[in-house]
């Protein structure tokens, strides 16, 4: 009987033991949401020692007013890494410093030209960074960058590798952009009505205005005072293409083009949908069609 309880003993501390040196060697990154996952899945493409776990659903759409939740805190507790967009998107980031004081952050946004756009509320005028950087195919390179200079340096043994890949990956980013540019050069200088605001970078890169936006706040409904103002706006601006996005509803869209007569088409902020690492070069060219059609070319 004790020589049973000793070698079951034995075996349990051999299993520990081992279970204990496998997680060890394991290397998880936590990445907050779907575009930047997409973007980081391309960094790390064919290194199979990294596990890449990205916190929300592919469907949860951008972070505003995200909280986290218990899973979350679980694969954050076994992270070597987070990597977030910033530029305020993630509204925790502040309660993750606290809780894992000695995780690494890789913060995206870094040494991006951020836009900084002025809100009025209750007569108080406000900035706001505008954290939709993704949506200009030369951040997302950049993004690319700095996800990959920190990771080299966090998992020295893998620096050649994702050196490799995202320098081939940002060479799709930069043929991505001149190859929109060129597709939206018949339509510079046209303005859209947006449903919130996803979309200063990708009208600043792509020569475009945004002549209204239908919703600030994506989760709100419009009161009738903003949808006065919204389609005063329209009609202003010669009732431009109105875009919605296909992760909200477009209620709004149809209420201003009632009123206003201006056709409805949707963009997509690429916040959400499939995980393949085309996603977003197939996402971007989506829309530059769409806004093509919307013009009539």
């Amino acid at each position: 009987m004790k020589k049973m309880l000793a070698l079951s003993l034995a075996m349990l501390l051999a299993f520990s033991a081992f279970s204990c040196a496998a997680k060890a060697e394991e290397k998880k990154v936590a990445v907050s949401f779907y575009p930047i996952y997409i973007l980081s899945m391309n960094v790390f493409q064919g290194i199979g020692d990294i596990e890449l776990d990205i916190m929300t659903a592919p469907e949860t759409g951008c972070l505003h007013d995200y909280q986290l939740l218990a899973g979350d805190m679980m694969k954050l507790a076994d992270a070597d890494a987070l990597i977030v967009c910033g530029a305020g998107m993630e509204p925790y980031l502040q309660d993750v410093k606290e809780q894992f004081p000695d995780l690494k952050i890789i913060d995206c946004s870094a040494g991006i030209d951020l836009i900084v756009e002025t809100h009025t509320e209750d007569g108080t005028e406000e900035e706001e960074v505008n954290a939709h950087t993704w949506l200009d195919a030369q951040n997302a390179a950049q993004i690319v960058g700095t996800i990959a200079e920190s990771a080299a340096a966090l998992f020295p043994e893998d620096a050649e590798q994702i050196g490799k890949n995202a320098d081939e990956y940002r060479e799709k980013l930069q043929a991505l952009d001149a190859e929109i540019k060129t597709m939206l050069a018949p339509i510079r200088g046209e303005k859209i009505v947006t449903f919130h605001e996803a979309f200063p970078y990708f009208a600043r890169a792509y020569g475009l205005e945004i002549a209204a936006v239908m919703n600030e706040e994506h989760e709100d409904t419009l009161s009738p005072a903003k949808l006065y103002e919204v389609i005063e706006k329209v009609k202003a601006a010669g009732s431009p293409p109105l875009f919605t996005e296909p992760q909200y509803s477009d209620a709004a869209a149809y209420a201003v083009s009632a009123e206003t007569g201006a056709p409805i088409f949707a963009l997509d902020p690429l916040a959400s949908g499939e995980t393949t690492p085309d996603a977003y070069e197939k996402g971007m060219l989506e829309n530059a069609e769409t806004l093509l059609r919307a013009f009539g070319q």
